[in-house]
């Protein structure tokens, strides 16, 4: 909130709340001089400098030329010490809708193997001019979770020696998280929370889950920003029903100026 992008101030925030085995970040920047505070840092290899040991897989939503040569790029990261089995990068919907800024959208998915079993953990950032862009963007992450579930149960052969074709697992149980650029009462994430037909298990609130009738903590407006008057929720953690049990805390900084987001986190057993 200073102004100043450093990623070694983020890494210590993230540090100073635990030992995580997954970090989700949104707003990754490549070669980005023009956001403020920026000297167009290749975030993703520093990223990968300041968590040596953790996979580093990168989701690029916008992708644009920059001066004198190279790539811009923005999007979303993963760091996994786990293991991770497959990465999945899918665009968003962005229908056009005149009059309102808006950019590419993207979802990152990394299937991870866990003590809970494996896992699809997945991070994105929604659009935040538009609410009609926001509910496209989450039926898209309702089929892409159907698809999934498709998968999961699907028994198919493997391709020997292991080409492209070979059915390496993809489960149902999953973890969704992110920067959804609306509030607990935004229709948008009661679409998300609705149950789906097909008997898929539904995502819910890892927040409701561990703090049953408490409102939820505000991730955004704590500090002041000229893009929201009073603070709220924001950034969510949703888990599939399935994970329901498993989950042991939920919690939020509601302190550190680090971000104009404040960071989430959950704990599974």
């Amino acid at each position: 909130m200073d102004g100043r992008v450093d990623l070694d101030r983020i890494a210590t925030v993230v540090r100073s709340h635990g030992d995580f085995d997954v970090i989700c970040l949104q707003e990754v920047a490549v070669n980005f001089v023009e956001l403020p505070g920026s000297r167009g840092e290749d975030e993703v290899a520093e990223l990968g400098r300041l968590f040596p040991g953790h996979a580093l897989i990168h989701a690029a939503a916008t992708d644009l030329p920059a001066a004198g040569g190279g790539r811009r790029l923005f999007g979303n990261a993963i760091l996994s010490r786990l293991p991770v089995l497959q990465v999945f990068r899918h665009l968003l919907p962005w229908p056009a809708e005149a009059g309102v800024p808006s950019m590419q959208r993207v979802l990152l998915e990394a299937v991870i193997e866990s003590d809970c079993g494996l896992l699809r953990v997945l991070t994105t950032h929604l659009e935040y001019y538009s609410a009609n862009q926001r509910l496209a963007q989450v039926e898209a992450m309702r089929a892409l979770h159907r698809a999934a579930c498709g998968h999961a149960r699907l028994v198919r052969p493997s391709e020997e020696g292991g080409g492209p074709f070979d059915a390496l697992p993809r489960p149902a149980a999953a973890i969704l998280c992110g920067d959804m650029n609306s509030g607990p009462d935004a229709p948008e994430r009661a679409r998300l929370l609705a149950p789906f037909e097909g008997g898929e298990p539904a995502f819910r609130d890892a927040w409701q889950i561990a703090h049953p009738g408490q409102p939820h903590r505000p991730t955004a407006g704590i500090h002041p920003v000229d893009w929201l008057d009073t603070p709220t929720c924001y950034d969510f953690v949703y888990v599939t029903e399935d994970l329901a049990g498993r989950l042991v805390s939920c919690e939020v900084d509601t302190e550190t100026a680090a971000s104009d987001h404040q960071p989430v986190w959950i704990e599974l057993r």
